[in-house]
């Protein structure tokens, strides 16, 4: 067997383990399990790799790439939940907006009013997400956390574009404690954005935490975790 690819037994232990996982910080900060969604981020993973984590009861997909979201998408169709989870490029949401369930990298108002004209056009309200640099890193995209509710209160204001919440990718560490900080800072702005009574903002979704450090991002609040590498295992990047 190809040394990124794992068996459906593997695939179900390694989702049984995240859930372990997030049950036991949920335990330590006294939430509910129940709070907290795992988007399983399949990029670069086969079809039956997906089949595999459905089998053992996973329904949330998350994909960073158009291109795998339009072929998975014309095998599964709506038989799992779709997450757009990476950069969108705005000549290419035409592509998915009727195809995901929600947006988690708006980062531009262009963006996001790309996303409102093809909503509009399908006559269907799209749940996003405000991607949010929280570290401050010059290779990410995403808003300033100064920003944050100016342009959530902008965008809310768009007829077929539902704010959920906040996301953001924290930086890449070998010590997950490092992104405490940020996982923190960005509840407290998910917190202020919940309060803010914006129109159009219903603010139910903090996505934060993957592989690395999920754990501590359970542990500042995170309601939605993406985790790839900790379900399929590594992936081959040299396929793209």
């Amino acid at each position: 067997m190809d040394q990124y690819e794992l068996t459906p037994e593997e695939i179900a232990g390694n989702l049984k383990r995240v859930h372990e996982n997030v049950e036991a910080a949920c335990q330590r900060v006294h939430r509910d399990p129940s709070e907290v969604t795992v988007c399983a981020v399949s990029k670069l993973k086969s079809v039956q790799d997906i089949q595999a984590a459905m089998a053992a009861g996973q329904r949330l997909f998350g994909e960073n790439y158009v291109q795998e979201i339009r072929e998975k998408y014309e095998e599964l169709g709506d038989s799992c939940e779709w997450h757009m989870i990476g950069h969108l490029q705005r000549n290419k949401v035409k592509y998915i907006v009727d195809k995901v369930r929600m947006i988690h990298s708006v980062d531009t108002m262009e963006l996001a009013q790309q996303i409102e004209k093809e909503a509009g056009k399908r006559g269907i309200v799209m749940d996003v997400l405000l991607e949010v640099n929280v570290a401050k890193e010059e290779s990410k995209w995403g808003f300033s956390p100064e920003e944050v509710l100016t342009v959530a209160k902008e965008i809310g204001l768009l007829p077929h574009i539902r704010v959920r919440g906040l996301m953001t990718s924290a930086p890449y560490t070998e010590d997950a404690e490092t992104n405490r900080v940020y996982f923190r800072e960005l509840h407290g702005l998910f917190t202020e954005l919940g309060h803010s009574g914006c129109e159009g903002v219903q603010a139910d979704t903090l996505s934060m935490g993957m592989t690395g450090d999920y754990v501590v991002a359970v542990e500042e609040g995170a309601t939605m975790i993406r985790v790839g590498t900790g379900i399929f295992g590594k992936r081959d990047y040299s396929a793209r």
